[in-house]
């Protein structure tokens, strides 16, 4: 979907005159058109990407990490307040 409103885009097209073209092709929204707050936020977050693919990059390396337990889980809280 993207890669076809970025094309569309660049041909001078506007979101709203790309948007009934487009269809979802899978999950509960399957078949329908996307709507055009959807397509703001991909449009936004592809501009993210291309302005920091470092940050993205070591967002998602810390994220594996989290998931495999390479990183320490948060140490609880201890309180010292408890006597007060």
């Amino acid at each position: 979907m993207l890669h076809t409103v970025l094309r569309r885009r660049a041909g001078g097209e506007s979101v709203e005159q790309i948007q009934p073209d487009l269809i979802i092709h899978t999950g509960k929204r399957k078949g329908q058109s996307p709507s055009v707050a959807s397509i703001y936020r991909a449009l936004a977050e592809h501009a993210k990407h291309e302005a920091y693919p470092e940050a993205v990059e070591q967002a998602h390396a810390d994220f594996t990490a989290l998931q495999v337990g390479e990183v320490p889980s948060p140490r609880p809280a201890t309180s010292d307040r408890a006597s007060l």
